[in-house]
């Protein structure tokens, strides 16, 4: 069972994120996937990993391959679009009465995703 309980989170797939701990801290890149019952995020370009990859049919090579390994989420930050800086994200009523996300440090809310 997973310790998050809410399928809600601060970033989406999609999102321009920065990793704020770890070794990538300060690596900017785009979420490729969200890894929901772990609570992690498979960002581009960071936490690159090397895989050993056995040879068979279809890749009579093997050998090594680089890819990306999942980020725990509380290590990452949305970049705000409108701004382009990392900044915390929070919820609350738009116009149509729909709970949106926005940008604590613009007070904007969060259009792409």
């Amino acid at each position: 069972m997973s310790n998050h309980e809410t399928n809600k989170f601060h970033i989406r797939k999609g999102d321009t994120v920065q990793v704020i701990a770890g070794n990538d801290k300060g690596k900017t890149g785009k979420v490729l996937e969200i890894v929901a019952d772990k609570y992690r995020a498979i960002v581009e370009g960071a936490n690159v990993v090397t895989k050993h990859v056995k040879p068979s049919a279809t890749n009579p090579e093997g050998g090594r391959e680089q890819t990306e390994a999942s980020i725990h989420m509380s290590n990452l930050k949305l970049v705000d679009p409108a701004s382009g800086e990392a900044t915390r994200v929070a919820r609350k009523l738009n116009d149509d009465g729909k709970l949106q996300r926005y940008s604590k440090k613009t007070g904007e809310f969060i259009t792409n995703g």
